[in-house]
């Protein structure tokens, strides 16, 4: 038998012989490795020159356009008939698809129904207006095609503006040319969620994020994923190995294999079985690793906050929805635990639904700067797209400017994604349907939609467009707000959304804002954005000292709280900011109803009354303000938490940054200092908002028992919120939080003695319904 014949020298001869077949494989694989790495690197580079030639191109889209506008406004004269302008551009362009000529005004677009019209098209023509170059995907029965609009003439003041829709093939050609594998895609919008053009393998565009270049001159961005391996190198790693793995199989064995009688050697010592052989080279059991389907987490492993974006198709089984997060005037809940991408998916569906029920269809979406908010306002759109709405998504902004973007765009509907004054770790949804923003009953009904399945599921998702409105909200109160002297401002935005409009803002009016924390970061490393949490204020009360600024002025993490101190350092509760903003508007709308919430000042009404308003108070929350003051149609509104509600002159939504250009209007056109002005104003002395922690949901069982129990001699009282006892000399409040597990308190008394009394009667009332109460008084 040949077998029988194998040497040890013939072994270690097959055994050298599969090392190096071995090391060549490694080789090899080391070389493939690199080969991948420089194709990978070229197809980058290959993306910019690719976004180079997209820009050229579409700059020369743009000369032409203009081009074919003066020639068309030179043969007809400087004041033409806009339909004889449009035909006459269309005639120089021979593949446009459609031209249309406007007036500068663009009276008959901003006048007509925006909804209609289409808001990509307004945008085009609004940032032509201004001499701002940008491009759009229109789409007109099912036919795509690329949007440019020019002013003419393009110098001095324009006669017209041209709208141009031109074949998206210029750019996908471009695109095909310099295709080299794997996928290429031209997108617009924060979010590139809006393809222009697109080439290659398509089931690789949900990995687009990580590969970008913009396109210069453009908001455009061109987006490249390299295939996983070039196509002539498909299947080589296969081959390397292959063949060791084939020469091994036989080769092992040979040297292996029994009965290898050697001379010399017993049949004892040298018969060695295949069996044998098998279990003296069987290696130690390797520990066993796990394989886990898509979305589900590893044991032990939480979904962080800001971890990264999970696989789109992730709906986790059982996942519990937490009626707790569904609040009185919005939903909040902790991200990664009672608030996740696809409980968000829900309730963006949910929302659709209701806005479809109600006969409408367009939804804004912004939100704020927090960590998990890119990832929420995701899912939230595309569930509000399986309902069926068309969704405009306007980015990262303070929830004052989704507000003012639903009366802008004139849709009635809209969702901030925000977590507001709340913890990093905290996130959430203010919503808006026909404007209305939904409390109490309607968020429940979303709860009941969800759980229910109750949601509606259309045939064709919604439409989704990404539009900046941050200039035309700063443009609208600018135009109407303008200060007659200059004050220095330092500005505190605690890292939330709001630093950089708010500066802007202030700027823009004629102030001098001097930023503090206004970069956005959601991790607020500095403080905690809250005004009407006094230790958050520290910050600025020492810069507003140190730079002898006017005043200081901070945002909570969404924009829509204003906190205040004077420039001698004093906090300004927001109670006697609303006196301020009362007696100026009053002047104006004698009789105006004015409606405060329960935790503000007693002497609020007195002052109201004094200059010809009407005093209301009502419950805590913005959302129930702004149904109040839709009701009794008031001109303004407060909360001691710091929201406050123009009707006169703006839209009665809760915005901090409007109400702080209207207290600097206030301010700069009096000669006397905010420390002098608040003087003037009725005071006594009180506490700011004291705040009892509770475990989560127990703070409105406390509440309810506490307003059948306590009792205070001599007081009336008010259960319209918590429970608010008043005497001739102050007050006290109980009440639970709508947003974070805490009762709410305040007191207030004519002086010091008075305080302490109306204190000593709260703290004996609530230690009696529960003793273990850790009271901060």
């Amino acid at each position: 038998m040949l077998l029988e014949k194998t040497t040890p020298s013939l072994r270690a001869a097959l055994a050298a012989i599969l090392l190096l077949l071995l090391a060549g494989f490694g080789l090899g694989q080391w070389w493939l490795d690199r080969t991948r790495v420089a194709f990978a690197d070229a197809l980058r580079v290959e993306r910019t020159v690719i976004a180079a030639r997209l820009s050229r191109q579409i700059e020369m889209l743009r000369g032409e356009l203009a081009t074919a506008g003066e020639q068309a406004l030179a043969e007809l004269g400087e004041a033409p008939a806009l339909p004889a302008l449009a035909e006459g551009v269309r005639r120089r362009l021979s593949n446009a698809l459609r031209v249309e000529a406007f007036t500068p005004e663009l009276r008959e677009v901003l006048d007509g129904d925006l909804a209609a019209f289409g808001f990509a098209r307004a945008n085009l023509l609004l940032e032509a207006r201004q001499d701002r170059a940008t491009v759009q995907l229109l789409e007109r029965d099912g036919r795509k095609a690329l949007g440019l609009a020019a002013r003419v003439p393009s110098a001095g003041e324009p006669s017209a503006l041209i709208l141009a829709e031109l074949p998206l093939e210029s750019l996908t050609r471009i695109l095909r040319e310099g295709y080299r594998g794997g996928y290429l895609s031209l997108r617009a919008g924060d979010q590139a969620q809006i393809v222009i053009a697109e080439v290659g393998e398509e089931h690789l565009a949900e990995r687009i994020l990580s590969e970008a270049s913009p396109v210069p001159g453009t908001s455009l961005r061109l987006f490249l994923v390299p295939p996983p391996s070039p196509a002539w190198l498909k299947g080589t790693s296969g081959l390397w190995l292959g063949i060791p793995a084939l020469l091994g199989a036989v080769l092992v064995p040979l040297a292996l294999l029994g009965k290898l009688r050697l001379p010399g050697q017993s049949t004892a010592e040298a018969e060695v079985t295949l069996e044998q052989a098998i279990a003296r080279e069987t290696p130690e059991e390797a520990p066993v690793r796990v394989a886990r389907t898509v979305g589900e987490q590893a044991p032990g492993g939480d979904e962080a906050l800001g971890a990264g974006p999970p696989a789109p198709a992730r709906e986790r089984r059982g996942e519990a929805l937490q009626r707790s997060i569904f609040r009185a005037y919005d939903i909040r809940g902790v991200v990664g635990q009672t608030l996740t991408e696809s409980i968000a998916r829900s309730i963006g569906q949910a929302i659709g639904t209701v806005v479809r029920e109600r006969g409408l269809r367009e939804v804004v979406v912004g939100r704020d700067g927090r960590l998990s908010s890119p990832r929420l306002s995701s899912a939230l759109i595309s569930g509000l797209r399986r309902a069926g709405c068309d969704v405009i998504d306007i980015g990262a902004v303070p929830s004052p400017v989704v507000y003012f973007a639903t009366h802008h765009l004139q849709t009635g509907c809209g969702v901030a994604v925000t977590g507001s004054h709340n913890p990093p770790e905290y996130n959430g949804f203010k919503i808006m349907v026909g404007g209305d923003t939904l409390a109490e009953e309607g968020i429940q009904e979303l709860y009941r939609r969800i759980v229910e399945h109750d949601l509606a599921e259309a045939t064709e998702p919604g439409g989704l467009q990404a539009i900046d409105l941050r200039s035309d909200y700063i443009e609208r109160i600018t135009s109407d707000i303008q200060t007659e002297r200059s004050l220095k401002v330092v500005v505190d935005a605690g890292n939330g959304i709001a630093g950089d409009l708010a500066t802007q803002l202030i700027a823009g009016i004629g102030c001098d804002p001097i930023p503090l924390n206004c970069e956005v970061d959601g991790t607020f490393p500095h403080h905690h954005p809250d005004p009407s949490d006094p230790e958050n204020l520290i910050d600025l009360i020492t810069t507003v000292k140190q730079l002898g600024a006017d005043l200081g002025i901070a945002f909570d993490g969404d924009g829509d709280r204003l906190g205040v101190v004077t420039g001698r350092g004093d906090i300004v509760h927001p109670d006697r900011l609303l006196m301020l903003f009362a007696r100026d508007l009053l002047i104006r709308n004698p009789g105006a109803v004015v409606i405060y919430d329960v935790k503000c000042t007693g002497r609020l009404a007195s002052e109201i009354l004094r200059y010809g308003g009407s005093p209301v108070m009502w419950r805590t929350g913005h959302s129930l303000i702004k149904a109040k003051m839709k009701e009794l149609d008031a001109e303004l509104a407060g909360e001691m938490s710091g929201h406050f509600f123009f009707k006169e002159r703006w839209f009665g939504f809760d915005d901090a940054l409007y109400a702080a250009a209207r207290l600097l209007e206030i301010l700069a056109s009096e000669t006397a200092s905010l420390d002098e002005l608040l003087a003037e104003l009725p005071a006594g002395v009180s506490t700011p908002e004291l705040r009892v922690p509770l475990p989560e949901g127990e703070q409105y069982a406390f509440v309810e028992r506490f307003q059948r129990e306590a009792r205070f001699e001599g007081a009336r009282i008010s259960q319209i919120d918590g429970l608010r006892a008043d005497w001739d000399d102050g007050w006290g409040l109980v009440r639970a939080s709508n947003t974070t597990p805490m009762l709410v308190l305040r007191f207030e008394g004519d002086d010091a003695e008075a305080l302490a009394r109306i204190q000593g009667e709260f703290r004996r009332a609530l230690l009696a319904v529960r003793p273990d109460l850790a009271l901060p008084f």
